[in-house]
């Protein structure tokens, strides 16, 4: 099993969310067993970030070092935007 690490933001998104356990039950399987995911997870074009989706939700993240970095989580609508 992966260490799963959340940022600032993406742990408000969480805790803001009213999906917050479906979201949290799909990053531990992914952080179990990264292949279970594998249909809803994609490789971000120009980012070297992923996103899984759940329902409408979008989970924005990163493996470094064995450990599954959160960078974000938002709906749809938002998930993609790059701030900065």
């Amino acid at each position: 099993m992966m260490e799963v690490r959340f940022s600032k933001t993406a742990m408000r998104s969480l805790l803001r969310s009213d999906k917050r356990t479906l979201i949290r039950s799909k990053i531990d399987e992914l952080a179990n067993e990264p292949l279970s995911q594998s249909a809803n997870v994609k490789k971000l074009q120009g980012r070297p970030e992923y996103r899984l989706r759940i329902q409408n939700w979008r989970v924005i993240f990163r493996i470094e070092n064995g450990i599954l970095w959160i960078d974000d989580i938002a709906p749809r609508s938002s998930a993609y935007e790059v701030t900065g």
